[in-house]
C-alpha cells in the first residue's frame, strides 16, 4: 500500500486542501507538504493523527478491500457521507433510519 497516495485520497475525497488536512490533524502543513515532496513517510503518531481528522481507524486506513464487497451506489453513498461533517452525518443517519 502507498501510504502518501491513501492520505491523498481520502484528502480528494473529502474536497479538503492539505491546508484543511492541517488544520484537522494538528500537523502543520509544512509538515505534510514535505511528506508528499521528499516521499517521506509520516510516523505512527502522525498517522494516527491524520485518521483522527479523517474520522477513521488506524485498521480502516490499510483496510485495502473495504469495498470489495458493495455495489456502486453503495460505494457512492459512503464517500458522499465521508464528506459530510459530523452534524451533517448524524441527520442523514436520522433520516435513513426512519424510512
Amino acid at each position: 500500500m502507498d501510504i502518501l497516495e491513501r492520505i491523498r485520497n481520502l484528502r480528494l475525497e473529502r474536497n479538503w486542501t492539505e491546508y484543511q488536512l492541517a488544520e484537522k490533524s494538528g500537523i502543520p502543513q509544512s509538515t505534510i507538504s514535505t511528506w508528499f515532496r521528499k516521499q517521506n513517510l509520516p510516523t505512527i503518531s502522525s498517522l494516527e493523527k491524520i485518521c483522527y481528522a479523517f474520522d477513521i481507524t488506524l485498521s480502516d486506513f490499510f483496510r485495502e478491500d473495504e469495498y470489495n464487497n458493495l455495489d456502486e451506489n453503495q460505494i457512492k453513498l459512503i464517500r458522499n457521507f465521508h464528506k459530510l461533517n459530523k452534524a451533517q452525518q448524524e441527520s442523514l443517519l436520522v433520516f435513513l433510519e426512519q424510512l
